[in-house]
């Protein structure tokens, strides 16, 4: 299913994972673990944050994806289910059948 993530990245974690150099590393574990079709970093609410859509096959991923941010970043997280333009049309056309 397709998943997007919005992490909101803790500063004073994310300060130091910086300093320390973890904050690369973690990043490049979680791109490799989910591999986005779409992945943004940018200031929000006052904060770093990073959205990713990736297809998540099944719930018990999740751990294994939100702990890093969780764990090295206390980072506030949001997950849902979301949907591309032909994903609306295919629910839509089903939808239209009923």
């Amino acid at each position: 299913m397709r998943t997007m993530i919005e992490c909101r990245l803790d500063t004073r974690a994310s300060n130091e994972a910086i300093k320390n150099g973890k904050l690369p590393q973690l990043v490049k574990e979680v791109m490799e673990a989910t591999h986005p079709e779409a992945a943004y970093f940018a200031p929000m609410d006052g904060g770093r944050t990073c959205i990713m859509v990736f297809d998540m096959q099944e719930s018990s991923q999740m751990p294994s994806i939100l702990e890093k941010f969780f764990l090295e970043l206390e980072a506030e997280v949001h997950i849902q289910p979301v949907m591309n333009y032909e994903d609306l049309q295919k629910g839509l056309a089903a939808v239209g059948r009923s």
